[in-house]
This record gives structure tokens, sequence and C-alpha cells, in this order.
């Protein structure tokens, strides 16, 4: 599977306090935030770092309450129907087949033997 970690996401208790630290105190480049997803993306380097809370954030502790633990660590891919076709056919377990967001944007979800969870995207969707 040819891919790079393309972003990070970290789980918050509140959106507008966490923003601010992110943006003022540790100076990273305020993106965009999609208050109606609970979420928050900075530019840090050469990687995107989200934050997200509420239904967002939990989601990022645990995933359909099946204990399953979300990373919010994301991997970006050229195809990802192929690469799902392909991890799937390897019985990688996927929480969440390819589907469009309403963000935009065209993601899977997978997890590891040991219940982590990773997000799939696809380059630019």
């Amino acid at each position: 599977m040819d891919c790079k970690i393309g972003y990070v996401i970290v789980g918050v208790k509140a959106l507008e306090p966490a923003v601010a630290f992110y943006r003022d105190v540790m100076g990273f480049k305020l993106l965009f935030v999609e208050p109606q997803f609970h979420f928050a993306s900075f530019r840090v380097g050469d990687m995107d770092f989200s934050l997200a809370s509420g239904e967002g954030g939990a989601a990022v502790q645990e995933t359909h309450g099946t204990g399953d633990r979300n990373t919010g660590i994301g991997f970006v891919v050229d195809d990802l129907d192929r690469t799902h076709a392909d991890l799937a056919a390897k019985g990688v377990y996927f929480t969440m087949a390819p589907s469009k967001q309403p963000w935009g944007g065209y993601m899977a979800m997978f997890s590891d033997p040991d219940g982590n969870i990773f997000y799939l995207n696809q380059a630019g969707a």
C-alpha cells in the first residue's frame, strides 16, 4: 500500500478554547473551523493537525460503542477503492466502507488487530 500519514486528529473537550490554544499559544496556522462537525484544522509543517470535540471528540475516543479506540491518524492514498479492496482481501476489518463525507472528502476507516481505528482518505478528494 503506497500511502503517507496525512493528518492527525486529537479529541478535545471543547473546541473553542482548544482552537485558541493551538492558534494563539502554539502559533499553528488555522485552516478552518467547522462548527457543525465540531472540527477544526491547522497546518503544521507539511501535515494537517485537527481537533474534534463533542460528537467528533467522542468518536475519536471510542467508535460506535464497540470499545475500539480511534487513533486519529489518517493515511492518504491515491486510490481509496483499490486500497480498500486490497486490504479487505487480506482480511483487514473496515469499520466504515469508502464513502463520500459531508465535508467533501472520500474516506474509509479500518481497525488493526488491537482495535485501533485508522482513517484512509483519497488524495485530492
